[in-house]
């Protein structure tokens, strides 16, 4: 589970540790306990314990089921804990609040239970929910039924469409519900969904806004991964959501309240309309019954302006609905509702009804789109995640005010503030675990310090003057010609955060350790070692000016051997960092750090598959030599040594002129201090010529100095230069 509370400094933490629930007292440990180990914390459960929902909290994208185990005599003996599965935040809740029933039940209790009379006034079996355990009279009463439902009602703003009767679930003998039944009827069935309209007046509605439309469709799948992949908003949504295009979190108002903004992708005549946007306030909650309920109202946000080149559509009323249906074959089945009311806005094209209903069919069909992820997946446990959207500025806004929302939005919320950036995040193995509640209205606040703490790193190196480095290969800074290459941003890729350990969460990579001086393009007979020896090269020049250059020699083979080299220079190296260690360390150390990511930005969807866009440890995968040379170190990649890397450069080959190659380095960070990782360089190669490539003088090195010496001197000094280089 995760341990989430704040440091007495006022930071929010998530941490990973092991709870235990044994008997009546809840405890968690810093690792597996064994023997006779003592807790950080425990509690003991008894009638005056409390299991309270804090609903979800984002931390780095992704989101925590939070539940708070208290003490409603000393509120301050708490202990506040999530998981990253709702499935298990509620088997914990259930767990806990047996122990807590058990323990009200006493005898005297049993007794009145016994002689209790209920009446008619008390419908019966009577429940009270976790919200409102602080009323005294409720609790002296024994807890027959306890309510299951999780969050209080929406906000004032949004319609709860789903108290009205279910469609296809609903009581035929009920005349309430019949009559409301006649408001929907079918309008067509289409990839085995009933889609149903809303048969109301709509003369109160604007042109451009539809009529409702609701989706009923049958998942099997429970309910909880169906949920999960609902609040998600990353990659996975692109795989079920075909009208979706990018959404993001604009503020978090509590554990069941969250300010989204959404950008959809919408296939009616798209270079005629423009794209939509919409920004819109979710609410969920769960039901007595095991069903979810979310609801969508668009709503305005100063941090969410008006973008260019997009129509703020607005959401009259929307969201899933989420219930359960009775097992067949043994696999869990689910009814999935989900209802759309959208003002599309704009003009022209825009009141066509046909336009209306082609955009919202294919909002609706989203529904289709989960049945078919989970009928081609075993995944039964999703974990939500949601990116943080980076302030927004309407563009219409005068451009004074622009500034003064900027300078408000990065002026330090406090003094201590500064402060509190120096300190660094609580990790797994310190002894700092005392709780210190965290109050409501102030989490979205630690969240973002977090991930801005996170993303602190060390300031990038001065800029040098690259002009009296060349290679063979020409820079094209505006990527318009062939056989180039150039720096890419290094925000594509994505490094180690510094909560990797806790959170796997990973960050786009800060500015480069060392700065790419040139590209040599070899070919000759036999393989082409130490490239970094020859006279004239980067290597050599940098040395001289007592720079520091890591090489990177991509060793492709065949009847014709080519060597792609890049020169990564540095002015400085800080003593003790991870790049001098990587310079000053073993083979063993270089080769179980050293990785390479790769991407293909352009090319065919054959050989992006291929190659792929994960990190791989290059030691590990193919055989690499290192040679420490004066002033640089150079790693030989010799990709023939394995024959799944060796097909894959026969596939990419074979069509590198029509390709282009983005190739990040990094050392890889294994402890905490060495976090979050930083990437020492990447190159971008554009339509390479293999007919480009040119046969390198390697015997003309910088060691002929010496060449007045006799042969055997000679002889001596290649046999140490050889000696040098290591596998």
């Amino acid at each position: 589970m995760v341990r989430y509370g704040r440091r007495k400094i006022g930071r929010s933490i998530f941490q990973t540790r092991y709870f235990v629930l044994e008997s009546k007292l809840l405890a968690y440990y810093k690792k597996k306990p064994k023997d006779s180990m003592v807790p950080l914390k425990s509690l003991l459960i008894d009638g005056n314990c409390r299991v309270e929902d804090r609903g979800l909290k984002t931390h780095h994208g992704q989101m925590i089921y939070v539940l708070c185990v208290y003490n409603k005599k000393e509120k301050e003996h708490q202990i506040t804990m999530g998981a990253y599965d709702i499935e298990d935040a509620l088997a914990w809740k259930k767990k806990i609040e047996q122990i807590i029933d058990q323990d009200t039940m006493t005898a005297e209790n049993r007794k009145a239970f016994a002689s209790m009379d209920f009446d008619a006034e008390l419908g019966g079996q009577f429940s009270f929910s976790d919200h409102d355990s602080a009323a005294e009279d409720e609790e002296e009463r024994p807890t027959l039924t306890r309510r299951t439902t999780i969050g209080n009602g929406p906000p004032e703003s949004i319609h709860d469409w789903t108290n009205e009767p279910d469609i296809g679930l609903s009581n035929q003998s009920d005349p309430a519900q019949s009559f409301s039944k006649k408001n929907w009827r079918l309008l067509r069935c289409q990839n085995g969904l009933r889609i149903f309209e809303e048969l109301l007046e709509v003369d109160y509605l604007a042109r451009s806004c539809s009529r409702a439309m609701r989706a009923v469709g049958v998942v099997e799948a429970t309910c909880e991964a169906i949920f999960g992949l609902v609040m998600s908003m990353d990659m996975t949504r692109y795989e079920w959501d075909c009208s979706f295009r990018y959404g993001s979190l604009v503020e978090e108002v509590d554990g069941h309240t969250a300010i989204l903004y959404h950008k959809l992708q919408l296939h009616w005549c798209p270079m005629l309309v423009w794209p939509r946007d919409l920004c819109y306030v979710r609410y969920w909650r769960r039901n007595d019954d095991g069903s979810y309920v979310v609801l969508f109202r668009s709503i305005e946000h100063p941090n969410c302006g008006r973008q260019r080149g997009y129509v703020r559509a607005f959401i009259e009323s929307g969201g899933f609905k989420i219930s359960p249906l009775k097992c067949r074959n043994g696999r869990p089945r689910t009814q999935v509702q989900h209802l759309m009311q959208i003002d599309l806005r704009g003009w022209f094209l825009n009141y066509s009804p046909s336009f209306q209903y082609h955009s919202l069919l294919q909002i609706q069909n989203c529904v289709a789109g989960l049945r078919e992820y989970f009928s081609q997946t075993d995944e039964c446990h999703i974990t939500p995640r949601i990116p943080v959207m980076e302030n927004m500025v309407d563009p219409s806004m005068p451009k004074s005010q622009k500034l003064h929302e900027m300078e408000s939005k990065t002026k330090p919320a406090h003094g201590g503030q500064a402060d509190n950036k120096s300190m660094s995040i609580i990790d797994e193995e310190s002894d700092e675990d005392d709780d210190y509640q965290v109050p409501e209205a102030n989490i979205e606040e630690d969240s973002n310090k977090s991930d801005n703490d996170a993303k602190r790193t060390e300031e990038p190196p001065e800029k040098i003057d690259l002009s009296c480095f060349s290679g063979i290969l020409h820079r094209d800074t505006d990527e318009k010609s062939r056989n180039y290459w150039t720096v890419p941003d290094s925000t594509l890729f994505k490094v180690r955060s510094k909560n990797f350990p806790t959170d796997k969460s990973k960050i786009p990579a800060p500015s480069y350790l060392m700065e790419l001086a040139a590209i040599d393009w070899f070919k000759d007979t036999k393989r082409m070692d130490n490239v970094g020896r020859q006279k004239g090269c980067v290597a050599q020049v940098a040395a001289e000016k007592g720079m520091h250059t890591f090489v990177a020699n991509i060793q492709i083979p065949g009847s014709t051997h080519y060597s792609l080299v890049m020169y990564f220079v540095t002015s400085c190296m800080k003593k003790g960092s991870l790049l001098q260690r990587f310079f000053d360390g073993d083979d063993e150390f270089r080769n179980s750090r050293l990785k390479l990511i790769p991407a293909v930005p352009k090319g065919s969807w054959i050989v992006r598959q291929s190659v792929g866009s994960t990190p791989c440890l290059l030691g590990k995968a193919v055989d690499c030599s290192y040679v420490r040379g004066p002033g640089y170190l150079e790693v030989d990649v010799d990709i023939g040594s394995s024959a799944v890397a060796n097909g894959v450069l026969g596939l990419v080959f074979g069509v590198v002129t029509t390709l282009v190659v983005d190739m990040a380095f990094l050392i890889q960070a294994n402890t905490y201090d060495e976090l979050p990782e930083q990437v020492i360089g990447a190159a971008r190669l554009a339509h390479v010529e293999p007919a480009a490539a040119v046969v390198p003088d390697l015997d003309n090195n910088s060691d002929s100095k010496d060449s007045s010496n006799d042969d055997n001197n000679n002889n001596t000094s290649s046999e140490d230069d050889s000696s040098k280089k290591t596998n």
